[in-house]
């Protein structure tokens, strides 16, 4: 019996050098699945013309159909069924993989690098959101202000109160900060601090210092200046190397302290400070998110990374904040 060979018929040693394409062995194996091209289209998330295409220039490969056409209907011809079960076997082995890689790096911890002041006031609040956000993502955070080297696995992002002068690193800018007086409801009335910034004089301030303060953020000194006062200022108070003393002491109510909007805002929100008097100043540095860019495409620093920009965007703007329990009812003022 005679025998007539196919003209387009290719003899191919493959080698890794010289397989086909993997798009178009991926529309192969989509459309085989679906005997469709607009729903292996819709699988791979590209037109069915750019699957038709693929599998075109997979049959030009090797030389043969893969697929009858008949009336809109696909088969598979005798060479498809031959190719189908190695090449499926194939995908779900390559997928295996990339879900087992993905699930080890979801599951160990992200590594985070925070000033102690925004991890205690502003991200450990909110870890159960984040929760919410990514279930099983683990977090360890490692509340400091030393320089962290990321290149050698001290973490895997931190997040600074800076500048954004990090040159080489992917960087997010998450949101600015602004200082405004602050201190306990009781503190406010028994220093008379509601009849306004007169009453400075003489009052227990609190100053932050350390290396979590920046030259941008005033004193109490430039803050008077900037809201065009001039009031001597008592030599009473403390001094604190760290944001988030300053706001425990006013809520302990041992004084009047400038207090950094963002970190203060759960307190101010339910009235257990106040801002007596005066305007948020505004101050040049910012929160920032930075990582490697090797890191930067791990799953757990994309999720928590992801979640951080959510949280920044849902942020109320600084004055609008300020809007809730920080200064006295006017009607009140007005009777005393």
């Amino acid at each position: 019996m005679m025998t007539i060979a196919n003209p387009r018929k290719k003899s191919i040693q493959p080698t890794l050098a010289r397989l086909p394409p993997l798009t178009s062995l991926r529309a192969f194996v989509a459309t085989a699945r679906h005997l469709n091209f607009l729903r292996a289209a819709e699988e791979l998330h590209v037109t069915s013309a750019a699957v038709g295409q693929q599998i075109r220039l997979l049959e030009d490969y090797l030389g043969q159909p893969l697929f009858h056409r008949t009336r809109g209907q696909l088969q598979l011809t005798t060479a498809g069924l031959a190719l189908v079960p190695g090449l499926t076997d194939a995908f779900d082995a390559v997928l295996g993989a990339m879900t087992q890689f993905a699930a080890s790096d979801h599951e160990q911890p992200i590594r985070v690098s925070v000033a102690p002041s925004f991890a205690s006031k502003w991200l450990i609040p909110r870890l159960d959101g984040l929760r919410r956000a990514a279930p099983g993502l683990q977090v360890l955070v490692d509340a400091s202000t030393q320089l962290t080297d990321l290149d050698s696995g001290d973490a895997d992002c931190v997040i600074r109160y800076g500048s954004g002068a990090y040159p080489g690193l992917v960087v997010d800018h998450l949101f600015s900060e602004a200082v405004i007086p602050i201190c306990s409801p009781e503190f406010a009335e028994r220093h008379w601090l509601r009849n306004g910034p007169k009453a400075i004089e003489g009052v227990p301030l609190l100053h932050e210092d350390g290396a979590e303060h920046d030259h941008s953020c005033p004193d109490w000194n430039a803050w008077l200046r900037a809201e065009g006062l001039s009031y001597r200022l008592s030599q009473g108070g403390f001094r604190l190397n760290q944001s988030s003393l300053v706001i425990d002491a006013a809520l302990a109510g041992q004084g009047l302290g400038l207090g950094k909007v963002r970190l203060a805002e759960a307190e101010l929100r339910a009235g257990r400070l106040v801002s007596p008097f005066g305007s948020p100043q505004p101050v040049s540095f910012s929160y920032l998110f930075a990582t490697t860019a090797t890191k930067a495409r791990l799953m757990r620093v994309d999720l928590f990374r992801n979640w951080l920009q959510a949280e920044a965007k849902a942020l109320q703007a600084i004055d609008e904040v300020l809007t809730w329990n920080t200064r006295p009812d006017l009607s009140i003022v007005a009777a005393e």
